[in-house]
């Protein structure tokens, strides 16, 4: 590594935005940048996808700065801020629930959740099923049995839904 690499490296480490400045950056200096700060990938052309996940790694939500990112940089961003699943068009299958996993209220930032997706969100937090627009009865049973009052949530209930739900706020106190 020459001595004006090692300085450029340097330059962006103390202050990341000075990549943009860098003409023809090498995948070191990208690197260091946006492990600094991972919003400088916004300066970066075609980075590659190890300069993808550093940027995510470092703030999940850079992932909006990312054009067609790949399923394990969708990964990495929804695992580092749950919020990423919001800047992700079409997330597959796995990045949906590996965001509802985490937190179910990232349900609310899925258009047209599987209902895999639907189920393991109020699995997780049955009150979510405020997000998920004509619930299933399936995901309304979920729903109340992880948690009784959710059926506070579900517009025109089934008897057995409702049933269940009445069931479940009893257990709930005990």
């Amino acid at each position: 590594m020459t001595e004006d690499e090692k300085e450029k490296i340097a330059a962006v480490t103390n202050d990341a935005w000075a990549i943009g400045l860098i003409v023809n950056p090498s995948e070191e200096m990208k690197l260091a940048a946006v492990s600094k700060n991972g919003f400088v990938i916004y300066c970066i052309k075609n980075p590659s996808e190890a300069v993808q996940l550093a940027a995510v790694t470092n703030d999940g939500k850079a992932i909006r700065h990312i054009d067609n990112p790949s399923e394990n940089v969708q990964l990495a961003a929804v695992t580092r801020d749950i919020d990423a699943i919001h800047f992700i068009e079409n997330p597959s299958e796995a990045i949906q629930l590996a965001a509802v996993q985490q937190d179910g209220y990232a349900i609310q930032y899925i258009n047209n959740p599987l209902e895999t997706v639907k189920l393991a969100a109020v699995n997780k937090f049955g009150n979510v099923i405020h997000f998920i627009k004509n619930p299933s009865e399936e995901v309304q049973i979920a729903a109340v049995t992880q948690n009784g009052w959710a059926i506070r949530h579900i517009y025109n209930p089934s008897e057995r839904v409702r049933v269940l739900a009445e069931l479940c706020k009893v257990y709930e106190h005990d």
